[in-house]
């Protein structure tokens, strides 16, 4: 495989962390002789053509910057077959050898697609849900759980001076890993994720529970996927006019924990992981995505990061109901 001219591009949510990425990429791409460029806007940019040449200078000063420099943007009309012709057809008519992609499970279904197509693509892992096959952990979600964190521990503070419970909703879409691992590690007295199916009124026994075992205060953590989020809970308290002990309150931090700078840790991945790809490509190893697996750098087939489904360790949340006592 004769490399001469790589692009890169940023998809789905942003997570800090993926300027890192790109900066590995390009710098490490410039290294082996190759002409790097940036596709802007995601796959979206792609099918526009917003293809711009990357030098060592343009990616200077970018690691302790959250989002992405290439900006992202979801791109309904990638997931088209006529979408994706497009997008090779700038590939191309720019004449880029191959494609790497940072970004998370749709953004690597793209990349899938694009790979059956018989295009070199390469992926790398990115995206704070830490949902993605092929990685234990993803770009971005060491600072989101630490934003999250951050957060918790501020409002049990708050909650302990006024006794009150505090519900605070996380991001993570489908899958609970970041509210049970935020959960665990704040001292939560209830963590709910999309995994474990509860009611409302297991929250209420649980609240109420803490506080006749003489607790001042109480912290639920709620996944935004679960069925039974922060919005389902306050309509059963406003409809059955619950008397738990405490007031509650609720907090959502939605977009916050996709911003802020990225962590030394997620710095250091995103660089790792992209310079790993870079090397992939190198080799003519494409179709595969670069995560970190066993504290390694690994690579897994596109295909099966497209069409497997990433385990929950739910024997932690069993875990945090033991140590939430």
């Amino acid at each position: 495989m004769n490399i001469k001219r790589v692009a890169v591009l940023t998809s789905g949510g942003d997570a800090p962390g993926m300027n890192a990425a790109i900066r590995a990429a390009v710098r490490s791409g410039l290294n082996k002789g190759w002409q790097m460029f940036g596709i802007r806007h995601g796959y979206q940019g792609l099918i526009n053509g917003y293809v711009t040449p990357l030098g060592a200078r343009d990616v200077g000063g970018i690691l302790e910057r959250g989002g992405t420099i290439l900006h992202t943007a979801r791109s309904p009309e990638f997931k088209t077959r006529e979408g994706q012709l497009k997008g090779l057809n700038t590939l191309s008519e720019n004449q880029i050898d191959a494609l790497m992609v940072i970004g998370g499970g749709g953004s690597q279904t793209g990349s899938a697609r694009l790979s059956e197509m018989g295009y070199p693509v390469i992926g790398v892992a990115s995206t704070i849900d830490n949902d993605l096959y092929g990685s234990d952990i993803s770009i971005g979600v060491n600072t989101a759980l630490n934003t999250a964190l951050e957060a918790i521990d501020k409002l049990r503070v708050t909650a302990s001076s006024h006794d009150r419970a505090f519900m605070i909703e996380v991001m993570g879409r489908d899958y609970g890993y970041l509210a049970l691992i935020s959960g665990i590690t704040g001292g939560a007295e209830y963590i709910i994720i999309p995994e474990v199916p509860v009611n409302p009124g297991d929250v209420v026994a649980e609240i109420r529970s803490a506080y006749n075992r003489g607790k001042s205060h109480a912290l639920i953590v709620v996944a935004e996927g679960a069925q039974c989020n922060a919005e389902a809970i306050e309509k059963y308290f406003r409809e059955h006019e619950i008397d738990l002990g405490f007031e509650i309150r609720t907090t959502r931090l939605g977009h916050i924990q996709r911003g802020g700078m990225p962590t030394s840790f997620d710095r250091l991945l995103g660089t790792r992981l992209a310079a790993a790809a870079v090397d992939c490509l190198e080799q003519g190893r494409h179709g595969v995505l670069t995560g970190l697996i066993n504290g390694r750098e690994a690579t897994t087939p596109l295909s099966e990061v497209a069409s497997k489904k990433k385990e929950l360790d739910l024997s932690l949340l069993k875990l945090a109901r033991i140590l939430a006592e």
